[in-house]
């Protein structure tokens, strides 16, 4: 079996560079479910409404001393078997979900490209 690819959203990359001023092992957390989604895992829970195969997955927050539970949320689309596309990251204390129609924005804004 192939690995998949992976991209990044515009809104990701963003997200990303906002958190690492405040949190600098945000991006080994990243990295870290890079490799697994590369390697085809594919966790994390379904987000049901977005009409897409989107997932929530958590990530520990070793900056802040917290695990996955007050840690970071990513939210990736299956674009294909072999292709996910990251959309955004946040912390829970930013927000607790990101409502379906925001999630479709993203997704729409990067396949318009």
């Amino acid at each position: 079996m192939t690995n998949t690819k992976v991209d990044f959203a515009k809104r990701f990359n963003r997200d990303l560079g906002r958190l690492e001023r405040k949190y600098p092992h945000v991006a080994d957390e990243v990295e870290s479910l890079v490799a697994r989604l590369k390697e085809n895992d594919r966790p994390g829970d379904k987000i049901p409404g977005v009409g897409y195969d989107v997932y929530k997955v958590r990530l520990g927050n070793p900056s802040a001393g917290r695990g996955k539970r007050g840690g970071f949320r990513v939210v990736y689309y299956i674009r294909r078997k072999d292709s996910v596309l990251l959309l955004t990251l946040y912390t829970k204390t930013q927000r607790e979900d990101i409502p379906p129609e925001q999630i479709r924005r993203i997704i729409e804004e990067y396949d318009a490209r």
